[in-house]
């Protein structure tokens, strides 16, 4: 199966953001110092309100939508069905959450009809609560091979001999039934299909993780509060999840104090706050399944020069970065665009202190497809969404990354959620 990093070609899309997007999100509010542990306020912060009670969520009309798109890809690439398993891609197309298993589920989208499923037997009438009413279901027995059925679809849609597209969270086993069971089908790579649509966002899933960062910025504003000597990780990251739960969302933060920021997904050996710690905090949440990814490095005490120096460094990188955001550039220029700043000021060359590529795509999942990374030559269009998260990492002292998601716009890029890093002193 080819990799998910192959780089598609996927139509254009012009977006403008609803007028809720621009309502909810002022760009006004502010955060007390992390130097300070301070509990002074603006008025938007004094009391954490639920921010999702009245998020609508997407209808019917959406994911038509998303299937017409689909049909329109499969065609162009010659793609007789598509097979969605358990997992986002199902979620994206359906509406139906599945658990992954060793028992095949799923369903079969084709260029026309109704999608047409397929189901463990003694499973049926669960899953008859989730699927849409009027859509066929094909049950299977424990002796019987699923990958059969999945065949006989093709084969009364007219396509025994077809293409059958495999999403990539396929598991392997599945791939490997199909061809055994089903011989006459030709399995592609689906991810033209499913990237294809997923990798543009429409007006409102650009309106949820709009509203899922800023919970996400907000709740570390309010749990940041917490910050003390002695205080440890788990304390500050009970605090950062009870806020957002607050703010209407099941979310968190994994924070690492002093030394063990330098390591980029954090260490396991714990530590309790020190004056002089550099903390960072990575996390996120989601509102109608759509996430937020944010990371804010900031300073417990008197920063040195050195930290303050870095700090500034990724920052001016960050925005480099969005600067180079726009239709048309190519995902790889957006990486090189932070990595040259970081590069300039002596931590290079290559991945040597900025560790990682610049992003990801994110949506329904944390990290999905398209990636800022050096050899993804795709265009950047607008709708698309990344994480915008440059770093410089020294492993013995001290590490600094400044995260926010970014939304490609009709002329350029903008942060999602808005409330970007001021300084090492300011997270907010």
């Amino acid at each position: 199966m080819p990799s998910r990093r192959h780089f598609l070609k996927v139509g254009g899309l012009s977006l403008s953001l609803a007028g809720f997007a621009a309502r909810a999100f002022p760009q006004s509010a502010s955060a007390p110092s992390a130097t300070t542990g301070s509990s002074e306020t603006t008025g938007s912060q004094a009391k954490l309100e639920s921010l999702t009670a009245g998020v609508k969520p997407l209808g019917p009309e959406d994911y038509a939508a998303r299937v017409d798109r689909a049909r329109t890809i499969m065609a162009d690439r010659r793609i007789d069905g598509l097979l969605l398993t358990g997992g986002s891609n199902l979620v994206y197309f359906t509406t139906v959450h599945w658990g992954v298993s060793e028992r095949t589920f799923g369903a079969v989208l084709t260029r026309n009809g109704n999608p047409v499923w397929v189901c463990p037997a003694f499973e049926l009438e669960r899953a008859k609560e989730l699927i849409p009413a009027g859509q066929e279901i094909r049950a299977w027995e424990e002796h019987e091979s699923p990958y059969k059925f999945i065949g006989g679809i093709l084969d009364d849609r007219g396509a025994k001999t077809g293409r059958l597209g495999i999403e990539p969270s396929t598991a392997s086993f599945v791939f490997y039934g199909i061809r055994q069971d089903a011989p006459a089908l030709e399995l592609v790579d689906g991810a033209v299909v499913t990237e294809g649509c997923r990798g543009i966002k429409t007006a409102k899933e650009i309106a949820f993780l709009d509203l899922a960062n800023k919970i996400t910025k907000l709740a570390y504003s309010e749990g940041f509060k917490a910050i003390k000597e002695g205080l440890s990780q788990r304390e500050l990251a009970s605090a950062i999840s009870a806020a957002h739960q607050k703010l209407g969302a099941s979310g968190g933060g994994g924070p690492q104090f002093g030394p063990g920021t330098a390591f980029p997904h954090g260490t396991r050996v714990p530590r309790a706050l020190q004056p002089g710690d550099i903390i960072m905090v990575d996390g996120g949440c989601s509102v109608e399944g759509y996430a937020s990814d944010v990371t804010r490095s900031i300073i417990f005490g008197r920063a040195t020069d050195k930290q303050r120096k870095v700090w500034d460094i990724v920052k001016k990188a960050q925005d480099a970065a969005l600067k180079a955001a726009r239709p048309g550039a190519a995902c790889e220029s957006v990486d090189a665009a932070a990595r040259k700043v970081i590069e300039d000021a002596g931590f290079g060359p290559g991945y040597k202190y900025f560790a990682h590529r610049l992003g990801h795509g994110i949506g329904l999942d944390g990290h999905e497809y398209p990636y800022l990374v050096k050899g993804n030559a795709l265009k950047m269009q607008p709708g698309m969404t990344f994480s915008n998260e440059p770093g410089v990492y020294i492993y013995g002292e001290f590490g600094i990354r400044t995260e926010d998601c970014m939304v490609v716009t009709e002329t350029g890029a903008r942060l999602l959620g808005g409330l970007p890093a001021v300084s090492i002193d300011k997270p907010f």
